[in-house]
């Protein structure tokens, strides 16, 4: 929610640590179903069109699908998303556009677009590489000052952007 005019986890925030008196509004960017709850459907929508889970047709191994520690640390920041919408909510760009995927959803594709196990980076590129995607993105940097888990979001957005132009992988 908002608290005081930022976007914020009320599960964290401390009331002693704000300023006074503490003004306390729902999220941005959603519609408000009553009070402080926000439909997060349209959220949940975006981040379901990335595809943001592992995609990977070969064979099982007998054991589980190794990765080296190099590359598990190209994506490991933004395995830290907890969905809060925080960083979307944030986001002039999603205000005024309800068919922006978000930072989220960028951020959530990331996390499958550089993992060395998944094989459908291409398609997730072609996504964000639509109308919707991450060129939308005006990198103003609220998303990444708004994430509680301190993820660097802009960084990750930009990372897909130079991804969709040159299949880097």
């Amino acid at each position: 929610m908002l608290i005081n005019g930022v976007n914020r986890l009320a599960c964290k925030v401390l009331i002693k640590d704000l300023k006074q008196p503490i003004k306390i509004e729902p999220i941005r960017g959603l519609k408000v179903e009553k009070d402080l709850v926000v439909d997060m459907e349209p959220f949940f929508a975006q981040y379901r069109k990335v595809l943001p889970f592992l995609v990977n047709d070969e064979p099982a191994p007998e054991r589980e699908r190794l990765q080296s520690p190099e590359e598990r640390a190209r994506f490991d920041d933004t395995t830290k998303c907890i969905l809060c919408a925080a960083c979307t909510t944030s986001c002039p760009v999603y205000w005024s556009d309800d068919e922006y995927h978000g930072p989220a959803a960028i951020v959530n594709a990331h996390r499958f677009i550089f993992d060395s196990r998944d094989r459908a980076a291409h398609e997730r590129l072609e996504i964000l590489g639509d109308a919707e995607g991450a060129f939308k993105c005006r990198t103003t940097f609220n998303c990444t000052d708004a994430c509680p888990r301190g993820i660097h979001v802009t960084r990750a957005i930009q990372e897909v952007k130079q991804a969709i132009l040159f299949e880097k992988l």
